[in-house]
């Protein structure tokens, strides 16, 4: 059973445009389905049965879904009405016995759940954070969530995309190849008359911005062999390329150095006791 408490939003959300479609875009693309593939190792390592995960920018319910098939606990929560509607739907359909308990909450907000007890873990997928303003703020707001010694997976834009870099300088579009590095971040346009500042921080940056609360445990790429989602015709146009760019991307995702140049960084902090 799938229980929805509704919160007042001030505005309609940017990502109500894409929720009926965004399954079909990402989710069950080849893309998408190889770069969640990388995060889902993190969370079958670090999340046991039996736990209750905090799900922050949630989506269509994709990852709290695959969480509660482990057995695990879940409150799932996500700025856009429409999102969560798909995820009820998403999750009202399954045949699994743990509850999953969808909130209509955006991240800024995710300090309203302090008084409901902690939680064992956080995960936030496919750079919800990365369009936030004040990452700090979050980072305060989880300390209050998130039991001593709890893992938080948080899987943002990477700094340095080298796919992007290559992809849009071969076009003569320089603006494009090299807008995660700008300063202030990017306006990004999510569908027709919806946008969202996009932010891009680097590692240094986020090992800042949590370490009043958090530790840095490891982090790696995902999305370097295997490129963006824009790029879904050419992975289904060169399918036995893409396989072989989707086998060897884990490893190149832990290589020093290379790991910086991908599509999304996979971030694991620790909650530390003060």
């Amino acid at each position: 059973m799938t229980m929805t408490r509704q919160l007042p939003t001030p505005r309609t959300a940017p990502f109500d445009a894409v929720a009926d479609e965004y399954d079909a875009r990402f989710t069950n693309s080849l893309i998408g389905r190889a770069q969640r593939a990388s995060v889902w190792l993190e969370m079958d390592r670090l999340f046991r049965p039996g736990q209750r995960i905090l799900d922050i920018n949630c989506g269509t319910g994709v990852d709290a879904r695959h969480l509660c098939s482990r057995g695990i606990r879940v409150v799932a929560c996500d700025a856009s009405p429409e999102m969560i509607s798909v995820a009820r739907r998403r999750l009202d359909t399954s045949t699994f016995q743990a509850r999953v308990d969808l909130r209509i909450l955006a991240i800024e907000q995710i300090g309203e759940l302090e008084s409901e007890g902690l939680h064992d873990g956080v995960l936030s997928n496919f750079a919800g954070l990365n369009c936030v303003a004040d990452l700090p703020c979050v980072a305060h707001d989880l300390a209050r969530l998130v039991r001593p010694g709890g893992r938080a997976i948080l899987c943002l834009f990477g700094r340095i995309c080298l796919w992007e870099m290559l992809w849009y300088t071969l076009q003569g579009k320089f603006k494009k190849a090299f807008r995660r590095l700008r300063g202030g971040g990017v306006l990004a346009d999510i569908a027709s008359g919806h946008t969202v500042l996009v932010r891009y921080p680097s590692i240094a940056t986020l090992r800042r911005d949590f370490a009043a609360h958090f530790r840095l445990v490891s982090w790696k790429g995902t999305g370097i062999a295997v490129p963006p989602s824009y790029l879904e015709p050419w992975a289904q146009r060169f399918a036995r390329l893409f396989r072989l760019a989707a086998r060897i991307d884990p490893f190149l995702g832990r290589c020093p150095g290379i790991r910086a140049l991908a599509d999304h960084v996979v971030v694991v902090l620790e909650r530390v006791e003060l």
